[in-house]
C-alpha cells in the first residue's frame, strides 16, 4: 500500500480512455460516461494537477454516424471515419467540458512527431505550454494521415509515449476490465485481480491476451506493452474499470483499485 499512498503526490497526470469505455457494444456513444469523465477531470485539474487526456473513439464515431454497425477493415475507409469522427468526438468533448468552463486544445500526433528527435522537441514544447496555461490537452492518433511507418497502432502505446515525452508523474488506462487479472475473468470465473505489479516478467506477459469489442484495437497486450515503456521512464501506470470516471479520485487517494504497476520505485533501485 506505501505505493499506493505515493499516486496522492502525483502531479502531471495523463489519463487514457478507451472506445471500448466511449461507447456502448453496438458502437454508439455513451454519452453520460463522457459527461462524468469530463467532470472529474476538471475536478482534478481544479485540484492544481495537470491533466492530458488520450481519447480513442474516433473512427467508432465516424463509423456511427455513417451507420455502419463495426468499422471499415481497409485502411482507406478507417481512415475516412477518423476524420469524421474526430470532429464530432472533439466537438462533444468541449460541449461538456464548456459547462466548466474548462478549455481544451485537440492534438493530433503521430509516431514520428515523437521518435525523432527535432519534431519530438516540438511535440514536448507544445504540450507542455498547452498544460501550463491550464488547458487540458485531448491526444489522438492522426489516424488520417499515418501509415504503418508512422502509426502508434494503439492508444495504449500512445498514451505511455506522451507521458514519457512529457515527464508524466503517472499514466491511467482506462478500460473495460478491472486490471489485470491471474487468468482471464470473462472465461475462468477463478481469476484474482493483480492489485500491483513491480516489473514485467514473462510470467506477467503471459496474463495478456483476448482482445476488446469490434470498435477497438488490441487488449490486455497493448496495456502491457504500454507499460513496458512506463517502466523504462519510471512512470507508475494503474490500469482501471471505466464504469464510474470516479475511480481516478480513488486512484490518487491510493486506494486500492485496479493493477499498479510501481515503476517509480524500480527505476530508483535500478539508479
Amino acid at each position: 500500500m506505501k505505493a499506493r499512498k505515493k499516486l496522492y503526490n502525483k502531479q502531471r497526470i495523463v489519463i487514457k480512455i478507451g472506445t471500448s469505455s466511449l461507447t456502448f457494444s453496438n458502437g454508439k456513444l455513451n454519452f453520460q460516461r463522457i459527461e462524468k469523465l469530463v467532470k472529474v477531470l476538471y475536478e482534478v485539474q481544479s485540484a492544481g494537477k495537470q491533466v492530458i487526456l488520450v481519447s480513442s473513439g474516433a473512427v467508432a464515431v465516424g463509423s456511427g454516424r455513417l451507420g455502419l454497425e463495426k468499422k471499415p477493415e481497409n485502411v482507406v475507409d478507417k481512415q475516412a471515419m477518423a476524420a469524421l469522427g474526430q470532429a464530432e468526438l472533439i466537438r462533444i468533448y468541449q460541449k461538456f467540458f464548456d459547462e466548466h468552463s474548462q478549455l481544451v486544445a485537440q492534438v493530433l500526433i503521430t509516431k514520428d512527431a515523437i521518435t525523432l528527435s527535432d519534431r519530438r522537441k516540438t511535440a514536448k514544447d507544445a504540450l507542455l505550454a498547452i498544460i501550463g496555461m491550464h488547458v487540458i490537452p485531448i491526444i489522438n492518433e492522426n489516424d488520417t494521415v499515418a501509415t504503418e511507418e508512422i502509426e502508434f497502432g494503439d492508444n495504449d502505446t500512445l498514451s505511455a509515449y506522451v507521458a514519457d515525452l512529457v515527464d508524466a508523474d503517472l499514466l491511467v488506462l482506462l478500460s473495460d476490465i478491472d486490471g489485470l487479472f491471474s487468468a482471464d475473468p470473462r472465461k475462468y470465473p477463478y481469476a484474482k485481480i493483480i492489485h500491483e505489479v513491480d516489473d514485467i516478467t514473462p510470467e506477467v506477459e503471459a496474463l495478456a491476451s483476448g482482445e476488446g469489442s469490434s470498435f477497438s484495437t488490441g487488449g490486455m497486450a497493448t496495456k502491457i506493452s504500454a507499460a513496458k515503456i512506463c517502466m523504462e521512464s519510471g512512470i507508475d501506470m494503474v490500469i482501471a474499470n471505466s464504469t464510474n470516471p470516479t475511480v481516478i479520485h480513488d486512484i490518487l487517494r491510493g486506494e486500492e483499485v485496479g493493477t499498479l504497476f510501481s515503476f517509480s520505485a524500480y527505476t530508483e533501485m535500478k539508479a
